[in-house]
């Protein structure tokens, strides 16, 4: 078994990586259409790096016009094994201060305007999204944190809005009597095509701000969260490096089963599949599709 390739998916504030060698941005051609940007190859103490600025440098596509599905196919075909997610968020809960970096564990999706699936006519699938983060990478972020200095909290829900628009006061506290604890724009699709595609996933949530809710806080703004951007950015930069060399040293199957997701998640008959459809998920479901196929 080849070893790891490490993703990282930089959010808001986050256009670059500090500290990898060998560097070459190139862009990767998808089937699925155009990825944010071209990605940022490197290696980081040898070991192989891929990153994504998720909106693009110089931050120029909102949260729906990601092409979520062309970005994880495309990390796929760079044999990306491991993925690090780092989101920009609202905090919806008094103790997730600005400042402040989550690993997450739960996802609620309220998004409406994109597409969340790989498979669909011609191909179609169910994979599990009960426990939507690897409990791998999770540890590793965990360990990671005050190693970078980071006191880095474990748990809690990430809910995901659509946008771009900020929240109103009533969603706000909506989400907050579901006992949500943060709020953001991006992360769903991403960690449901990321489990599609059988690629290790896990997410670091950047505190932004307090949301609207806070009593003594102003309605967020781009003003209010630039600053907290910038001193996550780098905060990020040194989690980073002091997270890959732990998901280096990673050898083996994944033991939450994240890289077997599909084994029986496929559920439209071999006959019935449609040619063209196949050659799209070769990346993505080759594995399974190659196996069931097989006299």
């Amino acid at each position: 078994m080849a070893g790891p390739v490490i993703g990282i998916i930089g959010g808001s504030g986050l256009y670059q990586i500090d500290g990898l060698e060998d560097v070459e941005w190139r862009r990767v051609a998808s089937p699925l259409g155009a990825t944010s940007d071209e990605f940022c190859f490197g290696t980081l103490d040898g070991q192989p790096v891929v990153f994504v600025p998720r909106h693009g440098r110089g931050h120029v596509l909102s949260p729906s016009e990601i092409n979520y599905r062309a970005n994880i196919d495309a990390l796929k075909r760079c044999a990306v094994t491991d993925i690090v997610s780092l989101s920009a968020v609202g905090s919806l809960r008094e103790d997730l201060r600005p400042g402040d970096f989550v690993v997450v564990d739960q996802f609620i999706d309220r998004t409406f305007a994109r597409a969340k699936s790989f498979f669909g006519k011609g191909c179609v699938a169910h994979v599990s999204m009960a426990h939507p983060v690897c409990g791998r990478i999770g540890d590793a972020l965990a360990a990671a944190g005050p190693e970078a200095g980071l006191a880095l909290k474990r748990g809690g829900t990430y809910i995901v809005m659509e946008g771009p628009q900020f929240s109103s006061l009533a969603e706000s506290e909506l989400y907050r009597s579901w006992n949500c604890a943060v709020i953001g724009m991006t992360n769903m699709p991403e960690a449901k095509l990321a489990r599609e595609a059988e690629i290790c996933y896990a997410t670091v949530a950047m505190v932004t701000d307090y949301d609207c809710w806070h009593p003594g806080h102003d309605a967020v703004t781009v003003d209010i969260i630039v600053g907290v951007l910038r001193a996550n950015a780098e905060r990020a930069k040194t989690l980073v490096r002091s997270v890959v060399p732990a998901l280096s040293r990673h050898v083996g199957p994944c033991r939450q089963g994240c890289q077997q997701a599909l084994d029986h998640a496929l559920i439209t008959a071999p006959e019935q599949r449609d040619p063209e459809v196949l050659a799209r998920l070769e990346a993505i479901a080759g594995r399974v599709l190659r196996r069931q196929e097989a006299p």
